[in-house]
């Protein structure tokens, strides 16, 4: 517990001075700001605010588009980090994945959604299509979304077939984009 509580206040403080040294040194423009600056920037906000658990919550960004995952203890605490996701420079929009989970509740869910993923990080690896595919695999819930960029629609649709087939699962949010072609 304690490796854990100071590897996230070490995280926080490298983000931290990232972000500082960023500000310092001015404004990044919008348009070439990268979508790891503004999930770094994102996650260093949710650290910062006492309405929310920062470390409970995972941040992605693509191509603007910021999407929020993870635990929170309340409704007020969801809208809370979605607010102030929104809030962050650079963030086009926000996806508010959270699940309200109450903490007595939380370490069971948490054990069921590792062994979720881990079940379907196995189906995928056995299906010839999709182990080589780059598809994540996270559950909240039992809500299993999958991320990623895959070569085409029909790998999409297999992914999200193999999901639902998995024990436990009891949604499967595909949020695979499908590789432009050139």
């Amino acid at each position: 517990m304690h490796t854990k509580m100071v590897l996230t206040f070490c995280t926080a403080s490298v983000l931290g001075g990232a972000l500082i040294a960023g500000s310092v040194f001015g404004k990044a423009d919008e348009k070439n700001m990268s979508d790891s600056w503004i999930t770094a920037k994102t996650k260093i906000a949710l650290f910062a605010d006492s309405r929310v658990k920062g470390s409970d919550i995972s941040v992605a960004t693509t191509d603007g588009a910021v999407t929020i995952r993870g635990k929170v203890d309340s409704a007020e605490a969801k809208q809370a980090a979605e607010g102030v996701a929104k809030s962050v420079d650079g963030a086009k929009t926000v996806k508010n994945d959270l699940q309200v989970v109450a903490p007595s509740k939380r370490e069971a869910t948490d054990d069921k959604d590792d062994a979720i993923t881990a079940r379907v990080n196995d189906q995928m690896a056995k299906d010839t299509q999709l182990k080589n595919a780059g598809i994540k695999a996270q559950t909240n819930a039992g809500v299993v979304s999958l991320t990623g960029e895959v070569a085409d629609l029909a790998t999409s649709a297999q992914a999200s077939w193999s999901a639902w087939q998995v024990p436990g699962v009891k949604s499967v949010k595909n949020d695979l984009r499908v590789k432009e072609k050139a």
